[in-house]
């Protein structure tokens, strides 16, 4: 590429990509040098790249983006009752509904914002400071002055400042867990690697924003500001779109359908009135403004936004922390789950799982670096004392090795690298302690690890003079070290391919293995010279390590699929590694894992078919998840997406629930997602399903009983209409009637506890409507039965010549007591109530009882309410016909339960 092209950290053209190139060829194609690049230079380079910042992305401004909150079809119809409320001069509940509307429209304002905090967090990541070589000389510059060819000079805590093709690599890690998933520091080097390789496998690169955790390097600029794969990423979160959730799409349809229903009934009743009956046009117009008001919903929004903040209240007490509000129901629907592997499902924590000496295979219990744990022989445990080449292997591990790891209030700290914190815990667990053994045999001299010859080898010497070298390293590099193996404490000659098969096996388990080997040197040994170690050398063994699953994680894993909810680990780490883990926890079953590179292979159907089949996705980059997520999402899954790096956020936030570690997760994760765990449990996420399973299940109850009422109401009118009788009940009546049974019996529908089986049962079809078969036809039954009994007891009244006011005071008063005892049916949709615990189980239905009791009681004898309303005192003969009409809506839904076919009413499940 022409030093006048823009660099990027893969070309455009059809040049190789910069880490497939040789350290000279990247430098020409720069037009840089070793030296850097002069002032003057990089002056010119800034002003054709810009700033080595990432560009913030367009925003609306508040005004409009609140005024966007009110553009949904359930609002207009929330205003329309508002403006129809106004016109009949009821200003409180005006005021109330019109309070609904802002609280909706501050909510959604304050939490349209998180997209635009993810971008900001990412570009909090980038380094603000960069040492680099300016005209030959070291200087340190702020990070946005970097441009292309710069010679940057890295060393152990530096955060990278942009895309770097490394020239010098000297025992440099760089820590890319956030970018690739990676869950060890990766080893970097200089040498070429193949084109095609993953993200995480681009060794002769460090990636801007990720973090040097020890050696030095020195790398050339290859990509700075929006061109870096941080930028990629950026550029990706900022045109991922986000999904409604279900509950929305289906309110904002359900919405439209009741708008056209109730206009066209309005209209419609107008017209029959007046041509029909001939009514005076007033009278009907007031008529059908009662018609309106009585089948709007006006209080459904205010009880679903409450019965979701509960959700949101019992999901924070488990750990579970919900940053938009839907996102509580849409964990109900969730049928695939895309994991995360490294601290998310797995610890983050190295831990040696098995030791190989020339006699036998250790298992090695416990996790983590806690020290509780032991070793075992075909399950049978053993004695480390009683293994004298087992201490060995655990000595030379804590010995060749600068990792400490030390008890703190929350747990074992670590102190350096993850391997060597493995080992010391391997020590501890083989009854070493770690002073004292450095006591008995302290450290001469060290070579440390480098890629270049890929081992760490330290000299000890004992109290009487007594010399002995230690090495660990790769194990194909020890074995052309070694010469002998240890046996019972005897050396032998070394049987190289029975290692070989050893360490093959072991990396097929997916473990990292290291080799351990030593050699006894004489007293006048003070400095370690490389062939003092390049042979010689005794094995001593084999530990394989891992980072291994949480066993909370393997139950959770258990129990999504127990609720049909399958569960996919997409992991930056190697296949074998992801193999091996997704086995332990039940994912994938150990078969097939395709990677990134299988994926950039795959056509769009092929692709559709490794989303739908595969469950274990290995070496994937951040846009193979938002790929895999997005193929999902168009087979109609509801996908949840867990992750805690920069990588994961694209996904995080395409995902109909993205769900973020609290602990371990970097800001951008947390912003990008619905959902953060304060604990980084993945078991918190099937506590967090059956809570979403059950706010949805308690906002189906609400609009299961809050639409009969509408609907019962709406008849009435209809019904008196189409008698050519006088209203059995008053716009404002309705009115009353309708808001003090929202806020009191529909709401204590928020607090339903869980119901049994829940977790049983399949996730719901996201494509299912609000109003189900079923849930149509339990409104229109009891909307009949509600009609039938208000109207009935109202003409029963007016036949025996009781006054209009004190008939329509009976026939609000049965209305509302008709709501009563159908509270206590919808508490069980589809099970009949047989005992104590099914109608008392719930106390704020009590309390709302009794609250409606006592409103009903004001309604009916206040002096200031009677004025207000046209209602009149009643007698209790009165009341007990009330009670005995209404208390038939509990005994025919009772019934109805016990003989509807199964297959109306029937809840898919499990098994």
């Amino acid at each position: 590429m022409a030093a006048t092209e823009a660099p990027t950290s893969s070309p455009p053209s059809q040049a190789p990509p910069w880490h497939a190139r040789e350290p000279e060829a990247t430098l020409a194609a720069l037009d840089a040098d070793g030296n850097g690049l002069s002032t003057e230079t990089a002056q010119k380079r800034r002003a054709r790249y810009g700033p080595n910042r990432l560009t913030p992305a367009q925003r609306r401004g508040p005004i409009r983006r609140f005024l966007a909150q009110f553009h949904n079809v359930l609002i207009y119809l929330l205003l329309g009752a508002a403006a129809v409320t106004g016109a009949l001069a009821h200003w409180v509940d005006t005021g109330v509904i019109l309070g609904v509307v802002v609280i909706n429209a501050i909510i959604g304002f304050i939490q349209e914002g998180k997209a635009e905090r993810a971008l900001d967090a990412i570009r909090d990541l980038l380094s603000p400071r960069a040492s680099v070589l300016r005209s030959g000389r070291p200087t340190t510059l702020p990070a946005e002055e970097l441009v292309p060819g710069d010679i940057v000079l890295l060393q152990a805590g530096d955060k990278v400042p942009a895309d770097l093709r490394l020239l010098e690599a000297r025992n440099l890690h760089v820590e890319e867990a956030s970018l690739t998933g990676e869950s060890l520091p990766v080893a970097k080097d200089t040498p070429p690697v193949a084109a095609e390789s993953a993200l995480g496998d681009r060794k002769p690169m460090a990636f801007s924003g990720t973090l040097v955790t020890s050696g030095q390097g020195r790398g050339v600029a290859v990509a700075t500001g929006d061109t870096t794969q941080i930028g990629r990423i950026s550029a990706m979160l900022g045109e991922v779109t986000t999904l409604e959730t279900p509950l929305l799409q289906q309110m904002d349809r359900f919405g439209r359908w009741l708008s056209a229903a109730i206009v066209a009934l309005a209209a419609g009743l107008f017209a029959f009135g007046t041509l029909g009956r001939s009514y005076p046009p007033a009278e009907m117009f007031l008529a059908s403004v009662g018609l309106a008001v009585a089948a709007i919903p006006e209080g459904l929004p205010a009880i679903i936004t409450i019965t979701l903040a509960v959700g949101v209240q019992v999901m924070a007490r488990r750990q579970a922390i919900i940053r938009l509000l839907p996102a509580v129901e849409t964990l109900g629907s969730v049928s695939v789950i895309c994991s995360d592997k490294t601290g998310t499902l797995t610890r983050n924590e190295m831990t040696v799982a098995s030791v190989i000496t020339a006699e036998e295979t250790f298992g090695v219990s416990g996790s983590g670096y806690d020290p509780h744990g032991g070793f075992s022989v075909d399950g049978a445990p053993v004695a480390p004392g009683a293994r004298p080449t087992l201490a060995e292997v655990a000595r030379a591990g804590l010995l060749c090795n600068d990792a400490s790891v030390e008890p703190e209030a929350d747990g074992w700290h670590l102190e350096g690298d993850p391997t060597e914190g493995a080992l010391v815990t391997l020590a501890r667990k083989a009854d070493l302690e770690p002073e004292l053994e450095a006591e008995r045999l302290p450290r001469t001299d060290t070579i440390p690890f480098e890629s270049e010859h890929r081992f760490m080898a330290t000299l000890h010497h004992d109290h009487t003079g007594h010399g002995l070298v230690l090495v660990k390293g790769a194990p194909e590099r020890i074995l052309a070290m070694c010469s002998h193996q240890r046996r019972g404490g005897e050396d032998e000659p070394l049987d190289p391919a029975f290692w070989h098969r050893q360490a093959d096996g072991i990396a097929d388990q997916g473990q990292r293995v290291l080799a351990l080997a030593s050699k006894p040197v004489g007293s006048q040994t003070r400095e370690l010279q490389f062939g003092e170690v390049e042979g010689g050398l005794t094995l001593l063994g084999l530990a394989g390590m891992l980072d291994p699953p949480r066993e909370d994680a393997i139950r959770a894993v258990a129990e999504c699929r127990s609720a049909g909810i399958r569960v996919k680990m997409i992991t930056g780490d190697h296949a074998a590694t992801a193999r091996a883990v997704g086995r332990k926890l039940g994912i994938g079953d150990g078969g097939s894992v395709l990677t990134g590179p299988d994926l950039d292979a795959m056509g769009p159907a092929e692709l559709a078919a490794a989303a739908r089949d595969t469950d274990v996705f290995a070496r994937v980059g951040p846009g193979h998840k938002l790929q895999l997520v997005e193929a999902l999402q168009d087979q109609d899954r509801v996908v949840a997406v867990t992750g805690d790096g920069v990588n994961d956020a694209p996904a995080l936030k395409r995902a109909n629930v993205g769900i973020a570690m609290g602990r371990k997760g970097t800001e951008v994760a947390k912003e990008a997602a619905e959902m953060v765990l304060g604990d980084d449990n993945f078991a918190s996420i099937a506590a967090a399903v059956r809570e979403g399973r059950t706010t949805y299940d308690n906002i189906k109850k609400s609009i299961l009983f809050i639409l009969p009422t509408n609907g019962g109401e709406a008849l009435t009118i209809m019904a008196a209409i189409g008698l050519g009788r006088e209203l059995p009940i008053t716009p404002v009546q309705i009115l009353w009637v309708n808001m003090i049974t929202a806020v009191t019996l529909a709401l204590a529908l928020a607090f339903e506890p869980t119901e049994a089986g829940v977790m049983r049962r399949l996730p719901r079809d996201a494509r299912e409507p609000v109003l189900s078969r079923f849930l149509t036809f339990r409104i229109a039954f009891v909307s009949l039965i509600l009609v039938t009994g208000t109207f009935g007891l109202f003409l029963w009244e007016r036949m025996h010549g009781a006054p209009l006011g004190l008939a329509q005071t009976v026939a609000v008063n049965t209305l509302v007591a008709f709501e009563v005892f159908y509270l206590l049916n919808t508490r069980r949709i589809h099970e009949r109530l047989r005992t104590p615990a099914d109608f008392l189980g719930n106390r704020y239905a009590i309390y709302a009882i009794a609250a409606v009791i006592a409103l009903q009681m004001l309604f009916t004898y206040a002096p200031v309410l009677q004025h207000l309303f046209g209602t009149t005192a009643l007698d209790p003969l009165a009341w007990g016909r009330i009670v005995g009409v209404a208390f038939t809506v509990f005994i025919l839904i009772e019934a109805e339960k016990a003989v509807l076919p199964l297959g109306l009413r029937h809840l898919p499940k499990r098994g």
